[in-house]
């Protein structure tokens, strides 16, 4: 069954064009002169009950207007979205009661009281039982590590510990759709691997809906299967994660190894070196060239050891969200 459903959503807003120069702002008071900017452009997917999927993009691709329209903050231009059934727009108890948004540069919780406060308010706001709200705080707050922050005011958390009680407040409810917008940004390392070790099993315990905006690549390639690629309001890619970087990986990386010391001069011939230490060189090559210069490779050189890697996951969309990797067509 799909959790959601997107259906030729378009977004339009009208914005104002102003040119630059006191001349340009006087015009822009007197006689404004305004466009259409299609944030989102007749886009279309289905995600079903329990997925893990990335929706990624560039900045100003159009993630978070989707985002938030799928969360009934904002309605839509033309087009049909669903939510578990429901109008998110419509914004109905009922699916306000199973859905979740948790935005890593917004916070619900109240910055002067200490979280558990907050925890408490929101138990009334969603009308959780007793009973409910400690099997939640019991599950929730020892897989965060939160037991010894409950009672600390927010503000004297740290942005790690802050993004913990975001996740425990968003969670309360038992949403059946959680959507997930920039959950790690702004954190250490350490955090962002704990944030995501949580979120890995609180969704395979609960079979929870999940949708992730990140620009951490890692959060992708460690959480989901599944991505939806947009740019400039448009879906671009929708498939398996494994799929994209065997499409899209338009270079292979060769780890040499030779029994002799070469010249760096040896091995420029048969691609961009990416490193050299005499005996130890890593090449990088067009795939479409890759068969024919590994051949070319052992024929010519005293190769020890030879190691062919695809570039990494985090690499491929990373170069196609900066616009500068392969064009990617697909329909949805």
């Amino acid at each position: 069954m799909s959790a959601i459903v997107v259906d030729h959503l378009k977004k339009t807003f009208r914005v104002t064009v102003k040119q630059p120069g006191v001349v340009g702002t006087l015009k822009s008071l007197i006689r404004p002169e305004r466009k259409d900017f299609h944030a989102v452009d007749d886009i279309s997917f289905k995600i079903q009950e329990g997925e893990f999927t990335a929706f990624l993009g560039p900045n100003g691709a159009g993630k978070t207007t989707t985002i938030k329209i799928l969360t009934g903050i904002l309605n839509l231009t033309s087009g049909e979205v669903s939510v578990l059934g429901h109008d998110p727009f419509k914004r109905d108890n009922e699916l306000r009661r199973s859905i979740a948004l948790v935005m890593g540069n917004k916070q619900q919780l109240w910055w002067d009281l200490p979280a558990w406060e907050s925890f408490i308010v929101l138990k009334e706001l969603y009308g959780v039982s007793e009973a409910g709200f400690k099997k939640r705080i019991d599950a929730l707050v020892p897989a965060l590590s939160l037991e010894d922050k409950l009672h600390t005011q927010v503000r004297k958390m740290s942005l790690g510990e802050r993004m913990k009680c975001e996740l425990v407040a968003a969670l309360l409810h038992s949403p059946r759709v959680v959507f997930l917008d920039e959950p790690t940004i702004g954190l250490d390392v350490v955090s962002q691997q704990r944030i995501r070790s949580f979120l890995r099993d609180y969704q395979k315990e609960t079979d929870c809906t999940v949708v992730l905006t990140s620009h951490y690549m890692q959060d992708v390639a460690e959480l989901c299967r599944r991505v939806l690629l947009i740019d400039k309001g448009r879906m671009v890619y929708d498939g398996l994660i494994e799929d994209l970087a065997k499409a899209h990986a338009s270079e292979k990386r060769l780890r040499l190894t030779f029994t002799d010391q070469i010249d760096e001069t040896d091995v420029t011939p048969f691609g961009s070196v990416v490193s050299f230490s005499g005996s130890d060189v890593v090449l990088t090559m067009p795939k479409a060239d890759s068969a024919q210069k590994i051949g070319q490779i052992l024929q010519s050189l005293p190769v020890l050891d030879i190691t062919v890697e695809e570039p990494s996951v985090e690499e491929i969309i990373s170069e196609l969200m900066s616009g500068s990797g392969l064009p990617v067509s697909r329909e949805t």
